[in-house]
């Protein structure tokens, strides 16, 4: 129960209790491994601890044997038939359309527009990871089903991680929906990998890249179903986490309008005047610091769990074979003896930091680290640096602002108004009561 009612709180406290504490997760029993210097071990050694436990359980439920979920004797063959679609030559491609996307959507809002800035950063990012990873873009309401989609099971993750298996198996209309969610997301999904399969050309595109990737001395590559799951791990990568990204970092900017000057001044000393682009990246130092402090202080991914596959010893203590170990990247994130000031937001942190490497762990780390940070920090450094160049963000509440926790954590019921930078406005609404109405929305 106290992990339903309120989990970040739980998993921050369990270091009161030592370096390994034993939990209950549901119906099953969960060390918790509290310690940065024992986590590396946990992640460095990922033979002995597999992925695997509640959360990678119900994630091969939506997404298969992926890159994510797969187990280790899997894992090797399908880094590298990925390696290729995150090769550096790409990178520039994906960034063209990342910012092209960002400064379209931002162009459509407002002066004086009130966002849910949740919906806004997960329709931007749906629309920036399909179009990297099947170039063109899906019908809207396609798009739209998708970011429907990927909410009910990034909500259902978490719920059906913590209560008993038999209640997953009711058909209630919660289950219901997650199966279908999935049902729908597989069969889009297919029918664009099996017209790519049957096109056989290069579109510069994430999933041509994975199509194309083959083994040692050209030995086949995935198969028809394992390119299915590996688009849904990058489809679900790339969406509802990097929006949770960006719309925290949207939230601590409003709250902090010195550090959003800094972003908006180094943003135009970069592009000066012509669009961002992938070239301006080395210039957008505090724009990824913003980035990367938002991370520690709300890591995308907040708990992650894994399995033994053999008995195992950890900090003197024998783990049995099967034993569900977790760790929480948020937890370790906020901890005031690894981090100064560990619950205050201060990007300048990240400048000749001292921030020693076990206790930042936002792409978890090791041989299972996650393939596609590049692509992400990318992703959300170009899409904040559109956002700010245009537009200057203020909160329409004082009320404190909480996270929903799901497998992700996303900022709930963020409201922020823009103010364009632009003078005069780019648009302005004509009245001050069409304003009011929004936030009443």
């Amino acid at each position: 129960m106290p992990l339903a009612r309120d989990p970040l709180a739980l998993v921050s406290s369990l270091q009161n209790h030592g370096r390994l504490v034993r939990m209950r997760m549901g119906t099953k029993d969960v060390v918790v491994v509290c310690d940065p210097e024992l986590i590396r071990k946990v992640l460095l050694d990922d033979r002995v601890f597999d992925k695997g436990g509640p959360l990678f359980e119900r994630g091969r439920e939506a997404l298969g044997n992926g890159l994510i979920t797969c187990p280790h004797h899997d894992h090797r063959r399908l880094r590298r038939l990925s390696q290729p679609a995150f090769h550096p030559s790409r990178m520039a491609g994906y960034a063209a359309v990342m910012t092209d996307l960002a400064d379209t959507m931002t162009r459509t809002w407002r002066e004086g527009q009130v966002l849910d800035v949740v919906d806004e950063m997960m329709a931007l990012t749906v629309e920036m990871t399909v179009r990297t990873l099947f170039t063109d873009s899906l019908p809207r309401a396609t798009a739209a089903r998708i970011t429907d989609d990927f909410l009910v099971l990034m909500t259902g993750f978490f719920r059906r991680m913590i209560v008993p298996p038999l209640l997953n198996r009711i058909p209630s209309r919660g289950n219901r929906e997650y199966s279908l969610a999935i049902e729908r997301l597989r069969k889009t999904v297919g029918d664009i990998v099996a017209a790519r399969r049957a096109d056989g050309r290069d579109h510069g595109d994430l999933l041509s890249a994975l199509c194309g990737a083959t083994g040692p001395d050209g030995a086949p590559g995935r198969t028809g179903a394992e390119l299915i799951d590996e688009a849904l791990t990058f489809l679900l990568a790339g969406t509802e986490t990097t929006a949770a990204t960006l719309s925290w970092a949207m939230h601590l900017l409003s709250q902090h309008p010195e550090v959003e000057g800094e972003v908006y001044r180094e943003v135009e000393s970069a592009r000066r005047g012509s669009p961002l682009d992938f070239s301006h990246l080395a210039q957008l130092e505090t724009t990824g610091d913003v980035i990367k402090e938002t991370l520690r202080l709300y890591p995308a991914v907040w708990m992650l769990t894994r399995v033994t596959a053999a008995e195992a010893e950890l900090d003197g203590f024998l783990l049995p074979k099967g034993t569900i170990v977790a760790f929480s990247p948020y937890a370790v994130h906020r901890r005031s003896d690894l981090h100064e000031r560990a619950d205050v937001f201060n990007p300048h942190r990240w400048r000749g930091s001292s921030t020693v490497r076990d206790s930042y762990i936002p792409f978890s780390a090791g041989a299972r680290k996650c393939m596609g940070d590049r692509f992400a920090l990318t992703q959300a450094t170009l899409a904040l640096g559109a956002i700010v160049s245009r537009w200057k963000l203020s909160p329409v509440t004082d009320r404190p602002l909480r996270p929903s926790v799901k497998a992700s954590l996303t900022p709930r019921r963020l409201r922020l108004r823009v103010t364009a930078r632009d003078e005069p406005p780019l648009h302005r609404v004509s009245a001050e009561g069409d304003v009011a109405e929004r936030d009443a929305a």
